[in-house]
C-alpha cells in the first residue's frame, strides 16, 4: 500500500514545466523534495535561475495538482541552497528535450572561487536536436526563454534553441 508521502510525491513528480511542458518539474530537477507533515504537503522546489518569470506558475501548478488528488493544505517552499544545475535534468528528461527538438545541455562548467565574466557567447559543443550533426553556429544567446540559446544547423539549416547549462 502506498503511504501518503509516496503518493503526493508522485503526484508532484507529474506536475510540467510551463515554459518546457515536455518536462516534468522531477525531470528538470527543480521538484526538490516532497513531504507531509500532519495534514500539510510541504512541496519544496529549486529556481532554474533567479528571476525565473516560471517560479508562480509552478507553485500554483503544484498546489492545484495536489489540491485536486485530495490532499486539502499545500505549501510550496522555494528553496534556493544548493542552487539548481543543468545537470540535475535526469536522462529521461533530456531525451524529451531532444525528441521536442531542443538541445540539451551538457556538463555544466564547475568552478571554485570567482566566476569570470565574458560578454561574448558561450562556447559550447551543440548538436542539432534534428539531423545530429555538430556543425551548429549560435543565432543569439538568447532564444524562446532565457534559460535557452537559439542555433542554426549547418548540415540541415533549422534553427533550433539549445537548453543552457548552468
Amino acid at each position: 500500500m502506498v503511504n501518503v508521502r509516496e503518493r503526493a510525491a508522485a503526484v508532484a513528480a507529474e506536475v510540467r514545466d510551463p515554459e518546457m511542458p515536455m518536462l516534468t518539474l522531477a525531470d528538470l530537477g527543480v521538484l526538490r523534495d516532497v513531504r507531509v507533515d500532519g495534514d500539510v504537503v510541504v512541496a519544496s522546489i529549486t529556481p532554474t535561475y533567479s528571476g525565473c518569470p516560471a517560479m508562480a506558475t509552478m507553485r500554483d501548478d503544484l498546489v492545484h495538482r495536489l489540491t485536486d488528488a485530495g490532499f486539502p493544505r499545500v505549501v510550496v517552499r522555494v528553496v534556493l541552497e544548493p542552487a539548481w544545475s543543468s545537470d540535475w535534468i535526469t536522462e529521461s528528461g533530456r531525451a524529451a528535450l531532444r525528441e521536442a527538438g531542443l538541445s540539451p545541455p551538457g556538463p555544466a562548467a564547475h568552478r571554485t572561487g570567482p566566476v569570470p565574466l565574458t560578454l561574448g557567447p558561450s562556447r559550447r559543443e551543440v548538436r542539432c536536436p534534428r539531423c545530429g550533426s555538430a556543425r551548429t553556429r549560435i543565432v543569439s544567446e538568447f532564444g524562446s526563454t532565457a534559460c535557452k540559446a537559439l542555433y542554426r544547423c549547418g548540415d540541415c539549416l533549422e534553427p533550433f534553441d539549445h537548453v543552457k547549462e548552468i
